[in-house]
């Protein structure tokens, strides 16, 4: 079975591919006016927890990657997930994300692929000090991906997030998130909890570590615990590059994923 689905999902990658049009310069504050120094990019990836913090206000930040994951039953997905995020001020914004191109290969080798499930989250942040704050997200997940490589309906979600500058140059970012799912097997749940944990450091002025732990429960459905590990290089103010590794902690489990993307600060639009 192959399927492909348009739609939202090939208008967000058309729109990447444009911003890659950008004259290469236009990262390193060409867009910006005269005399302005561009701000910093924010990446929210590779973990599964997001910042309280968020993108430069009036800035296009795009986040994208390649993501290859292996499952314990022998099924393989690959896949190349897209975010669009937008700060109108340095405590509102919003944020668009799904796979621009997804393949799942099940156990018996019957292969779909297509375009993934299409989320908008609206984001809320509460600064406690200069260096904590909490954050709130409520977002919509729709079902634009094939039935396969999706949920299949429309999920909505709610996520809390408290993020923190830590002693030794830490910084943790701590998540729980709330999904209420359109479609659920009988017998289960329909609300799926999902908790990340991550502590990151810089090692010097370009190189940067994270590690963390996440994980989901549902009743009525076996619950996930994952670790996470990635390095990230500041290529530029405006250019973060990313790879790693995570991999299952539950006994008998060998879910395992490979991932490397990149964050950069692709327009200024006010």
């Amino acid at each position: 079975m192959n399927g492909v689905r348009g739609g939202l999902p090939g208008l967000l990658l058309g729109l990447v591919v444009a911003l890659f049009d950008l004259p290469a310069h236009a990262a390193d504050g060409a867009v910006a006016p005269a005399g302005d120094a561009p701000p910093s990019a924010t990446p929210y990836r590779p973990s599964v927890s997001t910042p309280a913090a968020l993108s430069a206000p009036g800035w296009i930040e795009v986040e994208a990657g390649g993501l290859r994951a292996r499952t314990s039953d022998g099924s393989r997905r690959d896949s190349l997930p897209v975010t669009l995020k937008l700060a109108f001020t340095p405590d509102w914004g919003v944020r668009v994300s799904t796979d621009a191109w997804a393949r799942l290969v099940d156990a018996g080798g019957e292969r779909v692929s297509g375009g993934g499930d299409t989320a908008v989250v609206a984001k809320r942040r509460f600064a406690i000090t200069d260096a904590s704050a909490f954050g709130l997200e409520g977002g919509l997940s729709f079902a634009t991906a094939p039935s396969a490589l999706g949920s299949g309906g429309t999920d909505a979600t709610v996520n809390g997030i408290y993020s923190a500058d830590l002693p030794g140059d830490f910084h943790t970012d701590l998540n729980l998130a709330a999904t209420r799912l359109q479609r659920i097997e009988p017998g289960t749940a329909r609300t799926q909890w999902l908790w990340a944990a991550s502590l990151s450091k810089p090692l010097d002025a370009r190189w940067g570590v994270v590690g963390e732990l996440s994980g989901t429960r549902r009743r009525g459905v076996d619950g996930t615990a994952q670790l996470l590990a990635a390095v990230s290089f500041n290529a530029s103010r405006a250019v973060v590059l990313d790879a790693g590794l995570a991999r299952s902690l539950k006994r008998g489990g060998d879910d395992r994923s490979v991932f490397a993307g990149i964050t950069w600060l692709a327009a200024r639009l006010f």
